[in-house]
């Protein structure tokens, strides 16, 4: 089996994930993609996240209806800072005869280098970023296979910004999202 692995904040996830996924799972023909919601992300240590369980609950609803993604508690359950090595080797230790596939935007690019164990990780997983085309990456690792995908130019911090500001997020998150982060006021500027 091949299996993909996605991880991120997710806070909250849109439609830009949902199609990230799709196109991945497509292009390298993937029986599954995993939506793995991080704990504490490392490089993003500093900013106040909705509970890890609020964001479980909102990638949960928004696969909900496909099949072939399924979303994992792994990383809030560890608990600390979600570092993609250890979650990497607990899925090639769950899934040891598959293909995993490990996953990640066009952004990451940034602060690979950054990552703990990032030749660990190439070695355990083929390692895959999500690219939109009209974007150059000649000098990227060679390890990294490059998919273009047609992708929404849609970010969550531009979705909490338009709450924020009391600017309309439909058909950037799927609607049970939506009418949950609505419903609690989520992400509403502060009074």
């Amino acid at each position: 089996m091949k299996i993909g692995l996605l991880g991120g904040s997710f806070d909250p996830i849109h439609l830009g994930h949902l199609i990230l996924a799709e196109e991945i799972k497509g292009k390298l023909s993937l029986d599954r993609v995993i939506f793995i919601p991080a704990n504490i992300t490392p490089h993003k240590q500093d900013k106040n996240f909705l509970p890890s369980s609020m964001r479980f609950k909102m990638v949960k609803w928004a696969i909900s209806g496909n099949n072939s993604f399924l979303v994992s508690d792994l990383e809030i359950k560890r608990g600390g800072i979600s570092y993609s090595i250890d979650t990497v080797k607990y899925f090639r230790q769950k899934y040891q005869q598959d293909e995993l596939f490990f996953i990640v935007g066009s952004d990451a690019v940034a602060y690979l280098n950054d990552w703990r164990d990032i030749d660990e990780i190439y070695k355990i997983a083929k390692f895959v970023m999500a690219a939109r085309p009209g974007y150059d990456f000649k000098d990227i690792d060679k390890r990294i296979i490059q998919v273009y995908i047609n992708g929404l130019d849609i970010s969550a911090f531009e979705i909490r910004e338009r709450l924020k500001s009391n600017l309309s997020i439909r058909y950037l998150v799927p609607d049970k999202v939506r009418n949950f982060i609505i419903k609690k006021r989520l992400y509403a500027k502060e009074n």
